[in-house]
């Protein structure tokens, strides 16, 4: 249940007539309403908007009385899925006591008065806001100060009841993020020239319009922005008026990719076309999913999670047809580049994930960021920030395309699959992957070690090492490192799998079995940075060079047990499912999947690889494994987003009723 207060403290414009003839704050309790609150109370003064705060049990939207805005506004504010405490940000100016603000990344890192911000300040506080459950007792205990002048340091004790509210509540450390209006209109007024200047702005906004373009991504990369976000929001609003949700168009674009894929392996010019016209279209779908959800705020944990894991899962399925068409047409080792292309990709997934929560980290704690005492990386920083805010530049376009995101992926597929076929297009895949993994691994360690921003430790690092028992009974190592003896892991496997693939025009790679223990007690040596703190700058590199670990030394047995290709394959699919869900559960703050710990870690799991390819059964022990991880993944999600959620929701109506019950 949402409850939504309207803090009418400090705000005279309250009991103005708007153009309908209503008070200002009684049109905002309509379009709270509107806005999905189910309850609207208004607060006198901030006393009495802690007092409710404190009875609150769901989020809480908190506005001034002074605010014009369109009801959209409201409802992007209350159904943000950015996070649960989200306030909204003007780039009106300043004055009148307000709250500037100062973001990162979407977070706001400061709020105060304009003056302490010294210049600094992106934003004003909008007058509203959004509080998640766990922020609720920081809310009240904000309004309390707020309401007795006691207020953290820098910030106002003057100006509007709802600024102050703010200020306090940043200044408490809730994690804030901020919500613009972009193509639509909010103001706060103060008089009824300021009112009927705001009516006036508001009206000559078309709001379904508006709302259209924002289901957009504001910045998105070269491919998706010229070539299908030109012409997507037709398909969005399509698809809205015939039904369709976020989790239908994800599916239709599923259903695109796998067809798109079962082409490219059945080859020949017209099936690689046709092939190439239906992966195109499945990425604009893609995209159409995350539009539909925006324009219709259907957002669900649920509805992101699938997102994630179809978007790869569909990339490799895509790489499997490749694989399997360039084998059928002749060439050797398709399957090898399919597993090659996999590989990369998912490290440098990994990669990306935690390089993102890096950027976070570093935008809640700014003040560590920069005590490297500058330098290169202090240069290479400044030197992205200007690119980034040049939008639209060469400069600007070359930095989104280098890094090789999915809309120039699934182009660069489409065209060189259509064109040259298969075998050019897992080529061209690998070789703009390594150059980007090469340029973007390069820069980021290089900005990571001017920032020290630790990350790993603000999360369960055993969980997303993913380590299982054997790596947690194995002793801490701490001289070393954990990144170092991660790296010292992958070396192992790495050198098994260039030994391995040398042999086979030798006569094959059996004879190695013997180096599988040795690999194995090699990779091994990442357990040992598990009882360690990863507090070291580049350690969020961690989880990505125990994925590679684990992924080399598979491949690597399954060369040397002479495991079918296109089975390693499989098995590494199911590999990219279980860490992707990991990661998945990272960006959307979600707690571990309820079977996690039947996965083994990835020590458990390259040791029965190890044993089966010593017993001169890897084909055997790979297929049983991976069917294995692959019924643990569907029984995890079910239970995650069916039987756990439906046991959950019988157990709150049956409170419910209990405590409806009268005595008796």
């Amino acid at each position: 249940m949402t409850l939504a207060i309207v803090l009418a403290a400090d705000a005279p414009a309250a009991s103005l007539p708007t153009s309908s003839g209503e008070r200002l704050v009684d049109r905002l309790t309509g379009q709270l309403h509107r806005a999905g609150a189910d309850e609207v109370r208004h607060a006198a003064d901030l006393d009495e908007l802690a007092a409710l705060v404190d009875a609150a049990t769901g989020p809480v939207l908190v506005t001034g009385a002074d605010l014009v805005a369109h009801t959209a506004v409201l409802r992007h504010l209350a159904t943000s899925p950015v996070g649960p405490t989200v306030a909204l940000v003007l780039t009106d100016p300043p004055g009148d006591g307000r709250t500037a603000v100062r973001e990162e990344r979407g977070q706001v890192v400061d709020a105060g008065p304009a003056e302490r911000l010294d210049g600094g300040a992106t934003g004003v506080f909008g007058g509203a806001l959004r509080v998640g459950v766990d922020d609720l007792p920081s809310l009240a205990a904000a309004a309390r100060a707020a309401a007795a002048r006691v207020v953290p340091a820098g910030a106002a004790s003057a100006g509007p009841a709802v600024d102050r509210l703010f200020a306090g509540l940043t200044g408490l450390g809730a994690l804030t993020f901020a919500q613009r209006v972009r193509l639509l209109v909010a103001h706060r007024v103060a008089d009824p020239a300021g009112l009927a200047a705001a009516e006036a702005a508001v009206a000559a906004v078309d709001e379904d319009r508006a709302e259209l373009r924002l289901s957009v991504k504001e910045r998105d990369d070269f491919f998706t922005t010229f070539f299908v976000s030109t012409w997507s929001p037709y398909v969005t609003k399509a698809s809205a008026r015939l039904g369709l949700g976020p989790t239908a168009v994800t599916m239709i674009s599923v259903a695109f990719a796998v067809a798109a894929a079962v082409l490219f392996g059945v080859g020949g010019r017209p099936a690689l076309v046709v092939g190439a016209v239906l992966l195109y279209l499945g990425f604009v779908l893609d995209c159409v999913d995350g539009q539909v959800a925006r324009y219709t705020r259907h957002f669900s944990a649920w509805g992101g999670w699938l997102d994630t894991m179809a978007d790869r899962a569909k990339e490799y399925v895509v790489y499997a047809g490749l694989g399997y068409g360039a084998t059928q047409a002749g060439f050797r080792y398709g399957w090898a580049l399919a597993i090659a292309a996999i590989t990369l990709q998912t490290v440098r997934h990994m990669t990306d994930t935690w390089y993102g929560v890096l950027h976070d980290e570093a935008a809640r704690r700014p003040k560590s960021v920069g005590t490297a005492g500058g330098g290169i990386g202090d240069k290479l920083n400044a030197a992205s920030n200007r690119v980034q805010a040049d939008t639209g530049s060469v400069s600007y376009w070359l930095k989104r395309t280098v890094v090789f995101p999915i809309g120039e992926r699934w182009a660069l597929i489409a065209l060189t699959v259509a064109l040259f076929g298969p075998l050019v297009s897992l080529y061209a895949v690998l070789a703009w992957g390594v150059l980007a993994f090469a340029y973007t691994g390069a820069l980021r360690t290089l900005r990571a070690r001017w920032m020290r921003v630790p990350v790993l430790d603000t999360v369960d690092a055993t969980l997303h090492r993913d380590d299982g028992p054997l790596a947690r009974l194995l002793p801490a190592f701490r001289p070393a490192g954990p990144l170092a003896l991660a790296i010292v892991a992958a070396l192992g496997p790495a050198a098994l799998l260039l030994a391995a693939l040398l042999s086979l025009d030798g006569g094959g790679a059996e004879g190695l079995r013997w180096a599988v223990p040795v690999a194995l007690v090699v990779l091994l040596a990442g357990g040992l940075g598990a009882g360690t703190a990863h507090t070291g700058p580049l350690d969020w590199l961690v989880p990505a060079a125990l994925r590679a670990g684990e992924f080399l030394f598979a491949v690597a047995v399954g060369v040397v047990g002479d495991v079918p290709p296109w089975l390693v394959f499989g098995y590494v699919f199911v590999l990219t499912l279980h860490h992707y869900d990991l990661t998945a559960r990272l960006e959307k703050r979600q707690v571990a999947p309820p079977l996690h710990d039947a996965t083994l870690g990835w020590d458990g799991r390259s040791v029965l690889l190890a044993l089966a390819a010593i017993a001169g059964i890897a084909g055997i022990g790979m297929a049983t494994l991976g069917t294995y991880l692959l019924m643990v993944f569907v029984g995890s999600v079910a239970l995650a987003w069916v039987v756990l959620p439906a046991r959950a929701a019988r157990a709150s109506v049956g409170l419910a009723g209990a405590g409806g019950r009268s005595p008796g």
